[in-house]
């Protein structure tokens, strides 16, 4: 039997998750948790075999839970699910130690598939991601602008590009206002860019936004 964890800050989400989960006789659904921290405080306390983990959580972002897991040694399997295309979450999320990238519009069997495998220690990564991630690794290849960025600076550039404002962004990242403001100007710096419409003719030129 493969103990499950699913995180995902939305409870239809999880409850659409149980349910495809529930017609699978090896796969249990343990527990649930809403927001990184309940992720985190659930770990300490019980074992599962596989974490499914969104990326979009209010206060700790997935990214930010994942690296705290591998920080603590945890060695449970975290296969992420969200709603962002591989292009803008998938490389960041293997490199911090997730054990495969789907994204929610993944079909049900696949799904079950994937955490089949990572629950025996393999990885779960399309052809297309494959060929991405050994591009990454190449040592000569040429960091894309967005590439220096953190991983919260690049949580808010594709919220910026997106069209959201400032204050959009401080009440859905649970944030302050002041805080995404100081974040946006380093994403401005480090890109050496001069404004919100720059930043967003970059992202959707890179395919990062649609």
């Amino acid at each position: 039997m493969i103990r499950i964890l699913i995180a995902d800050d939305h409870p239809i989400v999880r409850q659409g998750f149980k349910q495809v989960l529930s017609e699978t006789a090896d796969l249990v659904v343990a527990d649930e948790a809403g927001n990184g921290q309940d992720v985190l405080s659930l770990v300490a306390r019980k074992d599962y075999d596989v974490i499914l983990l969104d990326i979009s959580m209010p206060g700790k972002n997935g990214l930010e839970v994942l690296k705290e897991l591998r920080i603590t040694n945890t060695k449970i399997p975290v296969l992420i699910l969200s709603i962002y295309p591989e292009e803008q979450y998938a490389i960041r999320a293997l490199k911090a130690g997730a054990s495969g990238y789907l994204t929610k519009a993944s079909a049900p069997e696949e799904l079950i598939s994937a955490i089949r495998k990572v629950s025996r220690g393999g990885k779960y990564i399309s052809s297309s991601l494959a060929e991405k991630l050994a591009y990454e690794l190449d040592g000569d290849a040429e960091k894309a602008p967005h590439d220096t960025l953190s991983d919260r600076e690049y949580q808010i550039l594709l919220m910026i590009a997106s069209g959201k404002t400032v204050s959009d962004i401080a009440e859905e990242m649970c944030l302050s206002v002041k805080t995404v403001s100081t974040y946006r100007s380093r994403i401005l710096d480090k890109m050496k860019m001069k404004n919100n419409a720059e930043l967003t003719t970059y992202a959707i030129r890179n395919k990062l936004v649609e």
